[in-house]
């Protein structure tokens, strides 16, 4: 079992795992709800009591309000049970913000499923010394708190699970109070090295244990990834002489995956790939009169040629799937693929079982609206007919793509599903392959976004395309860091095939700078739809995404002539992916502090990871001022709170911009200024001190 801990506190740090010690219950009325020392709030915690999660690596904040009556002094632990079934204590410090939360920040290493509680006991040696120090130097009942002392330092020697040198030492000092005078009693309450000798092995009395709750560790990549989106069919397709498009297969995609892994991307997502019906086909743009050539909509799954468990037959065999996958995983990429419950009219499903879906009273089936857009040639699942059904077709879909080397799902639209059955789905796959992570596509109100979240899906879609300004991103990446943390990992895609803000309509080339480094930096899961670093802006009248979507036709585009002559973003996202493999404050999400500015469209926030955490003996610090204008020059002064990367205010410290390579020395309130048409974001590494 793998864990370290570190707490907020530089005076009380504690070694990272304290031998586990038996101390007696406290016994209370079976109709008192409250222990001996109160205990509230403990965290992580998710509503609804589904489990809390983490990743392997992740820096985990244990938490807990803690309490007790009159002036003696009071520890906390947490338990830790691991997945393996070795148990450690970790001792929690408080925050010193008058609100009695204790907390102690710990990396959970081993996958699976860990429990924890919390205990709280009356810190004998703490009150005691606090006492002393108090009385004594007041001259006021010193031979007592000699006597006391005495007491308390045999007692402590005589614990049989103590180090037999620790055991000697502490007998040794109760002798000497038994004949001290109130000078010696004082130094020996005053000494650093016994109370960190008793922060390690606390005097444990009246001990209060939590009730027990549950943390799931899963793998790295459920919470640290860089997505890439990409149309199959759109990589390699070709224009004939007649102006028709040939479509792209799993073999030209495949000379796609280098450029996509050199960019540093971890994750390939693919939209639909299965057969696409033909009836009510969308046309270019959205529209309905569908030409005999027109590729159609991969989200209206399903024709003669099969269903959710075929490809599209222009794309290729079932065989050259898995070979692309086979060239995807060689090429350090996991494949991502859409699983969208729902079917063309032409899908097998729609004959075989039409109880699945909603008949109207015109004997019609109902197609999907989200008004006030209409998919005409999309039919919904409806699962309440026949859940047993659906459940056991949907279950075979979702192996049938594992065994082919899917280890990831991008769901479409699960907020129009039952909440139920992602639990019950997500729990079933994981249960035989707690490798697969599903992403909610979940743009929806706060209470179902979150609600899928808790119930099992290891990321989530949010607003994050839709937060632009200063004031916005500020309420938005902090609730990320802390509010949903322990259940909700965010994925920022920075757009989409349906979405293309106004933000990039009309931001030019530094707004796709500025959002790509904000994602980049904020949350350990981004992503970007193929397009993106071509800088595509142009949208369709009326409607929140490209024109000539490639929803509904192929897209053609020449990457690395684009690169050739400087005109694509690749080598800024390229090195976005670099700063983040670099620098581990980056791949953790509860780390995020805001800081100030003097100007509304200077965003700035630090991600700090302890030297415990980091792997190299070194902390690290990244530091991000954006200017979320991106159509001007700022100039500004920011304000940091230094504290939190160890640096007290008023001190200098350097820190390097992680793009232009520019070094500077800062202190907590330093003049920046970014300009929107050169490069509009600092991405600032504080360098240690030497």
């Amino acid at each position: 079992m793998a864990a370290r801990t570190v707490s907020r506190s530089e005076a009380l740090r504690s070694p990272a795992q304290i031998p586990l010690r038996s101390a007696p219950a406290t016994a209370v009325p079976e109709a008192i709800r409250t222990g001996r020392i109160p205990l509230a709030d403990p965290r992580p915690t998710v509503p609804g009591g589904f489990d809390a999660k983490a990743f392997t690596g992740e820096v985990v904040p244990f938490s807990v309000i803690a309490f007790r009556e009159g002036h003696d002094r009071i520890g906390v632990h947490v338990r830790l049970t691991a997945p393996d079934g070795a148990q450690t204590l970790h001792r929690l410090t408080p925050l010193n913000d008058g609100t009695d939360r204790w907390e102690a920040e710990i990396a959970l290493d081993l996958r699976g499923l860990w429990h924890y509680r919390f205990e709280a006991f009356s810190d004998d040696h703490a009150t005691w010394a606090h006492a002393a120090a108090v009385k004594i130097g007041a001259g006021v009942d010193v031979e007592v708190m000699t006597a006391s002392g005495a007491e308390l330092f045999a007692r402590a020697a005589a614990e049989k699970d103590r180090p037999a040198a620790e055991r000697r030492r502490l007998s040794a000092v109760a002798l000497a109070l038994g004949e001290a005078d109130g000078a010696v009693t004082l130094g020996v309450a005053g000494d650093v090295e016994l109370a960190a000798l008793f922060a390690a092995r606390p005097v444990r009395t009246l001990v209060t244990e939590s009730a027990e709750q549950r943390i799931l560790v899963e793998r790295t990549r459920a919470g640290v990834g860089a997505w890439y989106e990409f149309f199959p069919r759109s990589e390699g397709a070709k224009r004939t002489k007649d102006g028709t498009i040939i479509s792209g297969t799993f073999r030209t995609a495949t000379k796609r995956l280098p450029a996509v892994a050199e960019m540093g991307f971890e994750v390939l997502y693919l939209p639909p790939i299965h057969p696409i019906g033909r009836s009510h086909r969308k046309g270019p743009n959205n529209t309905l009169n569908a030409g005999q050539r027109d590729p159609g909509s991969p989200w209206a799954i399903g024709s003669a040629d099969g269903g959710h468990d075929a490809v599209h037959p222009d794309l290729g065999t079932l065989a050259d799937f898995r070979a692309f996958v086979r060239a995807a995983h060689k090429a350090g990429l996991e494949i991502a693929l859409d699983l969208a419950l729902q079917a063309s009219p032409d899908h097998p499903w729609v004959a075989e079982h039409p109880e699945w879906f909603t008949t109207l009273p015109d004997g019609s089936i109902a197609y999907a609206e989200n008004p006030p857009k209409k998919y005409q040639d999309i039919y919904p699942i409806n699962f309440d007919n026949d859940p047993d059904g659906i459940c056991a077709e949907v279950l075979r879909v979702v192996e049938h793509w594992i065994s082919q080397g899917v280890s990831i799902f991008r769901v479409d639209n699960p907020h129009t599903k039952p909440l139920w059955f992602w639990e019950w789905l997500i729990a079933r796959v994981n249960e035989r392959h707690p490798d697969v992570v599903f992403l909610a596509e979940a743009f929806t109100r706060p209470a179902p976004l979150r609600g899928l979240a808790a119930a099992g899906f290891q990321q989530s879609y949010t607003y994050f395309t839709w937060r632009n300004s200063k004031a916005e991103l500020e309420d938005f990446l902090s609730s990320l860091a802390t509010e949903t943390a322990d259940y909700l990992r965010p994925n920022l895609f920075v757009n989409t095939p349906d979405i293309l803000t106004e933000y990039l309509q009309f931001g030019g080339r530094a707004a796709y700078r500025i959002r790509a480094a904000i994602a980049a930096t904020a949350a350990p899961v981004y992503g970007v739809y193929a397009g993106y670093e071509l800088y595509e802006n142009v949208a369709r009248p009326g409607a929140e995404e490209n024109i000539d979507n490639e929803k509904y036709e192929y897209k053609l585009r020449d990457f690395a002539g684009a690169e050739a002559v400087g005109d694509s973003l690749a080598p800024y996202l390229r090195r976005l992916n670099e700063i983040r493999r670099d620098h581990p404050a980056l791949r953790q999400l509860r780390n995020l502090a805001v800081h100030w500015s003097d100007d509304d469209a200077v965003l700035v926030y630090s991600k700090h990871l302890d030297a415990a955490f980091t792997g190299t003996g070194s902390s690290d610090t990244v530091l991000v001022v954006a200017n979320v204008d991106p159509h001007s020059v700022r100039e500004t002064t920011v304000h940091l709170d230094t504290r939190i990367w160890g640096v007290a205010p008023g001190e200098t410290f350097e820190v390097q911009d992680l793009i232009t390579g520019q070094i500077w020395t800062w202190n907590d309130h330093d003049y920046v200024r970014l300009d929107a048409f050169a490069e509009p974001v600092h991405i600032l590494t504080v360098k240690e001190r030497s």
